[in-house]
């Protein structure tokens, strides 16, 4: 279990992020096409997994915005941004903003992803939502770098995910 805080207040996740130097675990989630995607669909690709609660926060939308800007200028590889919204609201999200260099996932069926990664708030006002994490994995999908943000409202490193690909 991991404690973050949500403007000072304590949540806790149900679990911890991946170790780094372990394999990701697989997942299955709902592209905005309704298509299930799979971790084994990236294989080959460096991948970062930007996870938050909601694209219709700031902050989550900001990460998203952020990461579709740096990684425009990266080859092989993906940005993965994964929350519970349905996917109706991320293709919105998305085709209102032009950001066409991330590809948004849904935990929204079973929160089998949130569940298997450890980042699905158990309790408080965010319950069942997906915590502020990253989570980099390399061509093989073994975990180079983790950051699961301490303060919801705030971004994630940046640069430090972005490093962790070189």
């Amino acid at each position: 279990m991991a404690t973050v805080t949500l403007k000072g207040n304590a949540l806790n996740t149900i679990g911890s992020l991946p170790e780094v130097g372990t394999k990701a675990p697989n997942f299955s989630l709902v592209a905005n096409d309704l298509s299930i995607q799979n971790l084994n669909d990236y294989k080959g690709s460096k991948v970062v997994l930007n996870i938050f609660p909601s694209v219709d926060t700031g902050t989550c939308a900001q990460s998203v915005r952020q990461f579709n800007k740096d990684v425009s200028s990266l080859e092989n590889t993906k940005v993965l941004c994964i929350s519970r919204d349905l996917p109706f609201a991320q293709a919105r999200f998305c085709g209102a903003e032009g950001l066409e260099n991330v590809i948004n996932l849904s935990d929204y069926k079973d929160a089998s992803f949130g569940n298997a990664y450890g980042v699905t708030f158990n309790g408080g006002p965010l319950d069942a939502l997906l915590s502020r994490a990253v989570v980099v994995l390399n061509e093989n999908g073994d975990v180079v770098y983790t950051e699961q943000v301490a303060e919801t409202v705030d971004e994630p490193n940046y640069e430090a995910a972005l490093n962790a690909l070189k």
